[in-house]
Protein backbone atom coordinates (compact mmCIF):
# COMPACT_ATOMS: atom_id res chain seq x y z
CA UNK A 1 0.00 0.00 0.00
CA UNK A 2 2.82 2.31 0.86
CA UNK A 3 4.10 1.49 -2.07
CA UNK A 4 1.49 2.02 -4.50
CA UNK A 5 1.27 5.66 -2.57
CA UNK A 6 4.60 6.45 -3.39
CA UNK A 7 4.64 5.24 -7.18
CA UNK A 8 3.45 8.62 -7.94
CA UNK A 9 5.47 10.98 -6.55
CA UNK A 10 8.73 8.97 -7.74
CA UNK A 11 7.12 9.50 -11.84
CA UNK A 12 6.53 12.98 -10.47
CA UNK A 13 9.87 13.55 -9.80
CA UNK A 14 11.28 11.68 -12.75
CA UNK A 15 9.66 14.14 -15.24
CA UNK A 16 10.19 17.39 -13.47
CA UNK A 17 14.04 16.20 -11.64
CA UNK A 18 15.55 17.80 -15.66
CA UNK A 19 14.19 21.16 -15.21
CA UNK A 20 14.59 21.56 -11.42
CA UNK A 21 17.03 24.56 -11.42
CA UNK A 22 14.65 26.01 -14.42
CA UNK A 23 13.95 30.07 -13.80
CA UNK A 24 10.09 29.50 -14.05
CA UNK A 25 9.44 33.12 -13.79
CA UNK A 26 11.36 34.09 -16.35
CA UNK A 27 9.78 31.47 -18.73
CA UNK A 28 6.60 32.18 -17.58
CA UNK A 29 6.89 36.04 -18.03
CA UNK A 30 7.87 35.50 -21.43
CA UNK A 31 5.32 32.92 -22.22
CA UNK A 32 2.37 35.80 -20.73
CA UNK A 33 3.89 38.31 -22.76
CA UNK A 34 4.11 36.60 -26.19
CA UNK A 35 0.54 35.40 -25.36
CA UNK A 36 -0.80 39.09 -24.79
CA UNK A 37 1.14 39.89 -27.68
CA UNK A 38 -0.98 37.72 -29.75
CA UNK A 39 -4.06 39.07 -28.22
CA UNK A 40 -2.82 42.76 -29.29
CA UNK A 41 -2.16 41.75 -32.63
CA UNK A 42 -5.67 39.94 -33.00
CA UNK A 43 -6.87 43.27 -31.77
CA UNK A 44 -5.63 45.62 -34.37
CA UNK A 45 -6.65 43.00 -37.19
CA UNK A 46 -10.32 42.54 -36.28
CA UNK A 47 -11.33 45.37 -38.87
CA UNK A 48 -9.07 43.77 -42.17
CA UNK A 49 -9.66 41.54 -44.33
CA UNK A 50 -7.25 38.71 -43.91
CA UNK A 51 -5.78 38.28 -39.99
CA UNK A 52 -3.23 36.05 -39.02
CA UNK A 53 -2.50 36.45 -35.50
CA UNK A 54 -3.06 33.26 -34.36
CA UNK A 55 0.46 32.66 -36.08
CA UNK A 56 1.76 34.64 -32.98
CA UNK A 57 0.09 32.27 -30.37
CA UNK A 58 0.79 29.52 -32.40
CA UNK A 59 4.67 30.28 -32.36
CA UNK A 60 4.19 30.79 -29.04
CA UNK A 61 3.59 27.35 -28.42
CA UNK A 62 5.92 26.05 -30.90
CA UNK A 63 8.88 28.35 -29.28
CA UNK A 64 7.55 27.24 -25.39
CA UNK A 65 8.17 23.64 -26.38
CA UNK A 66 11.87 24.52 -28.08
CA UNK A 67 12.94 26.45 -25.07
CA UNK A 68 11.82 23.63 -22.92
CA UNK A 69 14.06 21.01 -24.52
CA UNK A 70 17.16 23.16 -25.10
CA UNK A 71 16.91 24.15 -21.32
CA UNK A 72 17.40 20.44 -20.16
CA UNK A 73 20.47 20.46 -22.72
CA UNK A 74 23.72 21.12 -22.00
CA UNK A 75 24.90 24.83 -22.92
CA UNK A 76 28.13 23.81 -22.81
CA UNK A 77 27.93 21.79 -26.09
CA UNK A 78 27.28 24.85 -27.51
CA UNK A 79 31.11 25.81 -27.49
CA UNK A 80 32.30 23.22 -28.82
CA UNK A 81 29.81 23.77 -32.29
CA UNK A 82 30.38 27.59 -32.21
CA UNK A 83 32.22 27.76 -35.70
CA UNK A 84 29.40 25.50 -37.10
CA UNK A 85 27.09 27.77 -35.93
CA UNK A 86 28.49 30.64 -36.95
CA UNK A 87 28.99 29.06 -40.42
CA UNK A 88 25.63 28.47 -40.27
CA UNK A 89 24.58 32.01 -39.39
CA UNK A 90 26.69 33.46 -42.30
CA UNK A 91 25.20 31.13 -45.10
CA UNK A 92 21.91 31.80 -44.13
CA UNK A 93 22.15 35.27 -44.51
CA UNK A 94 23.78 34.70 -48.13
CA UNK A 95 22.03 33.08 -49.07
CA UNK A 96 18.96 34.69 -48.41
CA UNK A 97 20.93 37.64 -50.73
CA UNK A 98 20.85 35.05 -53.41
CA UNK A 99 17.04 33.52 -53.35
CA UNK A 100 15.71 35.49 -51.01
CA UNK A 101 11.92 37.43 -50.82
CA UNK A 102 11.74 41.13 -51.37
CA UNK A 103 9.36 43.21 -49.81
CA UNK A 104 9.44 46.84 -48.91
CA UNK A 105 12.78 47.73 -50.77
CA UNK A 106 14.47 44.92 -48.60
CA UNK A 107 15.60 41.64 -49.34
CA UNK A 108 15.30 39.74 -45.67
CA UNK A 109 13.35 36.73 -45.83
CA UNK A 110 13.51 33.27 -46.98
CA UNK A 111 10.25 31.31 -48.59
CA UNK A 112 10.36 27.89 -47.44
CA UNK A 113 6.92 26.34 -48.52
CA UNK A 114 4.95 29.52 -47.74
CA UNK A 115 6.51 29.74 -44.47
CA UNK A 116 8.68 33.15 -44.82
CA UNK A 117 12.07 32.78 -42.51
CA UNK A 118 14.02 35.83 -42.20
CA UNK A 119 17.20 34.36 -41.21
CA UNK A 120 18.51 37.90 -39.86
CA UNK A 121 16.76 37.42 -36.69
CA UNK A 122 18.32 33.78 -35.82
CA UNK A 123 21.51 35.85 -36.72
CA UNK A 124 21.62 37.67 -33.44
CA UNK A 125 21.44 34.16 -31.60
CA UNK A 126 24.31 32.67 -33.74
CA UNK A 127 25.90 35.85 -33.51
CA UNK A 128 25.82 36.11 -29.41
CA UNK A 129 26.73 31.76 -29.30
CA UNK A 130 29.78 32.97 -31.46
CA UNK A 131 31.21 35.67 -29.39
CA UNK A 132 30.69 34.13 -26.13
CA UNK A 133 32.75 31.25 -26.95
CA UNK A 134 35.49 33.72 -28.58
CA UNK A 135 35.24 35.75 -25.08
CA UNK A 136 34.88 33.19 -22.34
CA UNK A 137 38.60 32.11 -22.36
CA UNK A 138 40.01 35.67 -20.73
CA UNK A 139 39.17 37.39 -17.62
CA UNK A 140 40.38 40.74 -18.83
CA UNK A 141 40.39 40.69 -23.22
CA UNK A 142 43.40 42.02 -24.82
CA UNK A 143 43.36 44.30 -27.55
CA UNK A 144 44.15 41.71 -30.08
CA UNK A 145 41.55 39.66 -28.72
CA UNK A 146 39.23 42.50 -28.97
CA UNK A 147 39.82 43.63 -32.31
CA UNK A 148 39.61 39.55 -33.12
CA UNK A 149 35.67 39.47 -31.92
CA UNK A 150 35.33 42.16 -33.91
CA UNK A 151 36.20 40.97 -37.25
CA UNK A 152 34.39 38.09 -36.27
CA UNK A 153 31.31 39.90 -35.44
CA UNK A 154 31.90 42.39 -38.58
CA UNK A 155 30.86 39.06 -40.86
CA UNK A 156 27.09 38.83 -40.30
CA UNK A 157 26.52 42.59 -39.43
CA UNK A 158 27.95 43.35 -42.92
CA UNK A 159 25.85 40.90 -44.47
CA UNK A 160 22.74 42.54 -42.83
CA UNK A 161 23.65 46.08 -43.42
CA UNK A 162 23.48 45.18 -47.34
CA UNK A 163 20.35 43.42 -47.33
CA UNK A 164 19.50 46.46 -46.67
CA UNK A 165 18.29 46.23 -42.52
CA UNK A 166 20.18 49.47 -40.89
CA UNK A 167 18.09 48.26 -37.74
CA UNK A 168 19.01 44.75 -37.31
CA UNK A 169 22.36 46.15 -37.85
CA UNK A 170 22.20 48.11 -34.90
CA UNK A 171 21.25 45.71 -32.93
CA UNK A 172 23.93 43.24 -33.67
CA UNK A 173 26.26 46.67 -32.62
CA UNK A 174 24.38 46.91 -29.62
CA UNK A 175 25.35 43.11 -28.73
CA UNK A 176 28.89 43.24 -29.87
CA UNK A 177 29.51 46.57 -26.94
CA UNK A 178 27.56 44.78 -24.41
CA UNK A 179 29.00 41.60 -24.60
CA UNK A 180 33.02 43.44 -24.56
CA UNK A 181 32.25 45.38 -21.46
CA UNK A 182 30.30 42.10 -19.46
CA UNK A 183 33.68 40.24 -20.85
CA UNK A 184 35.73 43.23 -19.25
CA UNK A 185 37.25 44.57 -22.54
CA UNK A 186 38.89 48.19 -21.50
CA UNK A 187 35.84 50.72 -21.41
CA UNK A 188 37.97 53.00 -23.52
CA UNK A 189 38.40 51.14 -26.74
CA UNK A 190 34.56 50.48 -26.30
CA UNK A 191 33.67 54.69 -26.83
CA UNK A 192 36.28 54.65 -29.78
CA UNK A 193 34.39 52.20 -31.28
CA UNK A 194 31.33 54.63 -31.54
CA UNK A 195 33.14 57.68 -31.48
CA UNK A 196 32.99 58.02 -35.49
CA UNK A 197 29.36 57.87 -35.08
CA UNK A 198 29.48 60.47 -32.79
CA UNK A 199 31.44 62.49 -34.79
CA UNK A 200 29.12 62.16 -37.90
CA UNK A 201 26.33 63.87 -35.43
CA UNK A 202 28.29 66.09 -34.01
CA UNK A 203 30.60 67.32 -37.09
CA UNK A 204 26.74 68.70 -38.91
CA UNK A 205 25.67 70.56 -35.01
CA UNK A 206 27.00 74.36 -35.63
CA UNK A 207 25.84 74.90 -31.48
CA UNK A 208 27.21 76.63 -29.71
CA UNK A 209 29.57 78.55 -32.45
CA UNK A 210 27.99 79.21 -35.56
CA UNK A 211 30.86 79.60 -37.77
CA UNK A 212 31.98 75.69 -39.31
CA UNK A 213 35.08 75.51 -40.87
CA UNK A 214 35.25 74.65 -44.31
CA UNK A 215 37.47 72.30 -45.56
CA UNK A 216 35.59 71.59 -48.98
CA UNK A 217 32.46 72.19 -51.00
CA UNK A 218 29.80 71.13 -49.16
CA UNK A 219 31.37 69.70 -46.42
CA UNK A 220 32.93 71.14 -43.22
CA UNK A 221 33.70 70.66 -39.99
CA UNK A 222 32.25 72.40 -36.37
CA UNK A 223 33.61 73.27 -33.68
CA UNK A 224 31.41 70.95 -31.34
CA UNK A 225 32.83 68.38 -33.66
CA UNK A 226 36.48 68.97 -33.16
CA UNK A 227 36.20 69.29 -29.69
CA UNK A 228 34.63 65.99 -29.38
CA UNK A 229 37.71 64.46 -32.09
CA UNK A 230 39.94 66.37 -29.48
CA UNK A 231 38.66 64.46 -26.63
CA UNK A 232 38.37 61.13 -28.19
CA UNK A 233 42.85 61.74 -29.22
CA UNK A 234 43.35 61.93 -25.89
CA UNK A 235 41.24 58.67 -24.45
CA UNK A 236 42.88 56.89 -27.64
CA UNK A 237 46.25 57.71 -26.62
CA UNK A 238 45.21 57.16 -22.74
CA UNK A 239 43.65 53.51 -23.56
CA UNK A 240 45.53 52.24 -26.94
CA UNK A 241 48.81 49.97 -26.88
CA UNK A 242 50.41 52.58 -29.35
CA UNK A 243 51.54 55.22 -27.22
CA UNK A 244 55.08 56.22 -28.58
CA UNK A 245 55.20 59.31 -30.31
CA UNK A 246 51.20 59.89 -29.45
CA UNK A 247 50.33 57.63 -32.48
CA UNK A 248 47.60 56.17 -30.91
CA UNK A 249 46.43 59.78 -29.70
CA UNK A 250 46.97 61.14 -33.55
CA UNK A 251 45.39 58.28 -35.38
CA UNK A 252 42.35 58.05 -33.21
CA UNK A 253 42.04 62.07 -34.05
CA UNK A 254 42.20 61.59 -37.33
CA UNK A 255 39.78 58.58 -38.04
CA UNK A 256 37.27 60.70 -36.10
CA UNK A 257 37.55 63.70 -38.37
CA UNK A 258 37.02 61.43 -41.28
CA UNK A 259 34.11 59.82 -39.61
CA UNK A 260 33.27 63.13 -39.06
CA UNK A 261 33.21 64.42 -42.73
CA UNK A 262 32.04 61.46 -44.39
CA UNK A 263 29.01 61.81 -42.18
CA UNK A 264 29.01 65.03 -43.49
CA UNK A 265 29.20 63.84 -47.04
CA UNK A 266 26.65 60.92 -46.72
CA UNK A 267 23.99 63.63 -45.14
CA UNK A 268 24.63 65.94 -48.08
CA UNK A 269 24.97 63.43 -51.07
CA UNK A 270 24.19 59.70 -50.36
CA UNK A 271 21.26 59.55 -48.09
CA UNK A 272 18.33 60.50 -49.76
CA UNK A 273 15.22 62.65 -48.75
CA UNK A 274 12.56 60.33 -47.07
CA UNK A 275 15.85 59.11 -45.30
CA UNK A 276 17.06 61.85 -43.88
CA UNK A 277 12.86 62.81 -43.00
CA UNK A 278 12.83 59.20 -41.37
CA UNK A 279 16.29 60.50 -38.67
CA UNK A 280 14.88 63.78 -38.27
CA UNK A 281 11.19 63.84 -38.30
CA UNK A 282 10.59 62.30 -34.85
CA UNK A 283 11.76 65.88 -33.57
CA UNK A 284 9.03 67.41 -35.05
CA UNK A 285 6.46 65.33 -37.08
CA UNK A 286 4.25 68.05 -37.88
CA UNK A 287 6.22 69.29 -40.16
CA UNK A 288 4.92 66.14 -42.53
CA UNK A 289 1.77 65.41 -40.93
CA UNK A 290 0.76 63.43 -44.08
CA UNK A 291 4.18 61.81 -44.77
CA UNK A 292 7.29 60.29 -42.79
CA UNK A 293 5.98 62.00 -39.52
CA UNK A 294 2.51 60.46 -40.06
CA UNK A 295 3.47 56.83 -38.25
CA UNK A 296 4.63 58.65 -34.99
CA UNK A 297 1.78 61.26 -35.36
CA UNK A 298 -0.98 58.44 -35.20
CA UNK A 299 0.73 56.46 -32.61
CA UNK A 300 1.07 59.46 -30.18
CA UNK A 301 -2.53 60.35 -30.62
CA UNK A 302 -3.31 56.51 -29.93
CA UNK A 303 -1.29 56.28 -26.73
CA UNK A 304 -2.50 59.81 -25.59
CA UNK A 305 -6.48 58.88 -26.00
CA UNK A 306 -5.94 55.70 -23.89
CA UNK A 307 -5.00 58.21 -20.83
CA UNK A 308 -5.17 56.24 -17.54
CA UNK A 309 -7.45 53.05 -18.27
CA UNK A 310 -7.70 53.36 -21.54
CA UNK A 311 -10.87 52.31 -24.06
CA UNK A 312 -10.56 48.97 -23.36
CA UNK A 313 -10.03 45.56 -25.26
CA UNK A 314 -11.02 45.76 -28.85
CA UNK A 315 -12.60 49.42 -27.98
CA UNK A 316 -9.93 51.53 -29.28
CA UNK A 317 -10.68 53.90 -31.91
CA UNK A 318 -7.51 54.42 -33.49
CA UNK A 319 -6.66 50.61 -33.75
CA UNK A 320 -9.95 49.61 -34.42
CA UNK A 321 -10.17 52.13 -37.21
CA UNK A 322 -6.75 50.97 -38.67
CA UNK A 323 -5.22 54.69 -38.37
CA UNK A 324 -1.86 53.37 -36.82
CA UNK A 325 0.30 51.84 -39.86
CA UNK A 326 2.07 48.73 -39.35
CA UNK A 327 0.53 48.34 -35.85
CA UNK A 328 0.26 45.25 -35.39
CA UNK A 329 4.42 44.73 -35.78
CA UNK A 330 6.87 47.70 -35.16
CA UNK A 331 3.82 50.14 -33.42
CA UNK A 332 2.21 46.99 -31.12
CA UNK A 333 2.69 49.71 -28.34
CA UNK A 334 0.43 52.28 -29.78
CA UNK A 335 -2.54 49.43 -29.61
CA UNK A 336 -1.76 48.64 -25.72
CA UNK A 337 -1.33 52.43 -24.78
CA UNK A 338 -4.98 53.17 -26.36
CA UNK A 339 -6.97 50.00 -25.09
CA UNK A 340 -5.58 49.82 -21.79
CA UNK A 341 -4.10 52.95 -21.02
CA UNK A 342 -1.11 54.63 -19.16
CA UNK A 343 -1.52 51.63 -16.38
CA UNK A 344 -1.46 48.59 -18.78
CA UNK A 345 1.80 50.22 -20.39
CA UNK A 346 3.68 50.49 -16.73
CA UNK A 347 2.08 46.69 -16.04
CA UNK A 348 3.97 45.69 -19.76
CA UNK A 349 6.97 47.78 -19.06
CA UNK A 350 7.24 46.35 -15.40
CA UNK A 351 6.63 42.48 -16.66
CA UNK A 352 9.80 43.38 -19.27
CA UNK A 353 11.71 45.15 -16.67
CA UNK A 354 11.35 41.80 -14.18
CA UNK A 355 12.75 39.32 -17.55
CA UNK A 356 15.89 41.74 -17.78
CA UNK A 357 16.30 41.41 -14.03
CA UNK A 358 15.91 37.56 -14.69
CA UNK A 359 18.29 37.76 -17.24
CA UNK A 360 20.64 39.71 -15.65
CA UNK A 361 20.42 37.33 -11.95
CA UNK A 362 20.83 34.53 -15.00
CA UNK A 363 24.18 35.88 -16.07
CA UNK A 364 25.49 36.85 -12.93
CA UNK A 365 25.11 33.34 -10.85
CA UNK A 366 25.95 31.32 -14.04
CA UNK A 367 28.57 28.78 -13.37
CA UNK A 368 31.41 30.16 -15.80
CA UNK A 369 32.17 32.92 -18.12
CA UNK A 370 30.74 30.80 -21.01
CA UNK A 371 26.55 30.67 -19.53
CA UNK A 372 27.21 34.19 -18.45
CA UNK A 373 27.81 36.02 -21.65
CA UNK A 374 25.17 34.10 -23.53
CA UNK A 375 22.58 35.34 -20.55
CA UNK A 376 24.06 39.00 -21.01
CA UNK A 377 24.11 38.55 -25.20
CA UNK A 378 20.26 37.86 -25.14
CA UNK A 379 19.48 40.61 -22.02
CA UNK A 380 21.23 43.10 -24.43
CA UNK A 381 18.87 42.42 -27.56
CA UNK A 382 16.08 42.58 -25.51
CA UNK A 383 16.79 45.67 -23.85
CA UNK A 384 17.94 47.76 -26.78
CA UNK A 385 14.59 46.74 -29.01
CA UNK A 386 12.47 47.04 -26.32
CA UNK A 387 14.08 51.11 -25.36
CA UNK A 388 14.07 51.78 -29.58
CA UNK A 389 10.75 50.61 -30.31
CA UNK A 390 8.58 52.15 -27.13
CA UNK A 391 10.57 55.00 -27.38
CA UNK A 392 9.96 55.34 -31.35
CA UNK A 393 6.14 54.82 -30.75
CA UNK A 394 6.39 58.11 -28.33
CA UNK A 395 8.63 60.15 -30.46
CA UNK A 396 11.54 59.93 -28.42
CA UNK A 397 13.95 58.32 -30.85
CA UNK A 398 13.86 58.23 -34.80
CA UNK A 399 11.47 55.40 -36.31
CA UNK A 400 12.98 52.18 -36.74
CA UNK A 401 11.55 48.33 -38.16
CA UNK A 402 12.66 47.29 -34.43
CA UNK A 403 9.66 44.53 -33.30
CA UNK A 404 8.76 44.67 -29.75
CA UNK A 405 9.62 40.91 -28.39
CA UNK A 406 7.44 38.87 -28.24
CA UNK A 407 4.98 41.24 -28.24
CA UNK A 408 5.12 42.15 -32.63
CA UNK A 409 4.14 39.86 -35.19
CA UNK A 410 6.42 38.47 -36.34
CA UNK A 411 6.89 34.24 -36.37
CA UNK A 412 10.63 34.33 -37.23
CA UNK A 413 11.23 36.82 -34.54
CA UNK A 414 9.34 34.86 -32.11
CA UNK A 415 11.02 31.78 -32.63
CA UNK A 416 14.57 33.16 -32.24
CA UNK A 417 13.75 34.66 -28.84
CA UNK A 418 12.30 31.65 -27.67
CA UNK A 419 15.27 29.67 -28.93
CA UNK A 420 17.41 32.42 -26.86
CA UNK A 421 15.72 31.77 -23.79
CA UNK A 422 16.08 27.70 -24.54
CA UNK A 423 19.43 28.34 -23.77
CA UNK A 424 19.29 31.02 -20.94
CA UNK A 425 17.45 28.27 -19.27
CA UNK A 426 19.40 26.11 -20.00
CA UNK A 427 22.39 28.02 -18.56
CA UNK A 428 20.59 28.30 -14.96
CA UNK A 429 19.76 24.93 -14.97
CA UNK A 430 23.00 23.86 -14.97
CA UNK A 431 24.40 26.03 -12.72
CA UNK A 432 25.40 23.03 -10.09
CA UNK A 433 26.00 19.76 -11.33
CA UNK A 434 22.68 17.41 -11.20
CA UNK A 435 21.94 13.22 -11.25
CA UNK A 436 19.11 12.13 -13.00
CA UNK A 437 17.37 9.17 -11.68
Amino acid sequence: MLLKRSLPKVRWQYWIKPWQQVDWLLFCLAVAVSMFGGLMILSTELNKPVTDWWWHWLMTGIGSIIALFLARCRYENLMQWHWLTYALTNFSLILVMVVGTTAKGAQRWISIGGFHVQPSEFAKVGLIISLAALLHKRRDPTFDSVLRSLAIAAVPWGLVFVQPDLDTSLVFGSIVLGMLYWANANPGWLILLVSPVFSAILFSIPWPLSNSIVLFENISLTPLGLAWAGAMGIVGWQTLPWRKFGLSGIGTLCLNMLGGGLGVFAWNHLLKEYQKDRLTVFINPELDPLGAGYHLIQSRIAIGSGEIWGWGLFKGPMTQLNFVPEQHTDFIFSAVGEEFGFVGCLILLFAFCLICYRLLHVAQTAKDNFGSLLAIGFLLMIVFQLIINVGMTIGLVPVAGITLPWMSYGRSAILANFIALGIVESVANFRQRQKYY
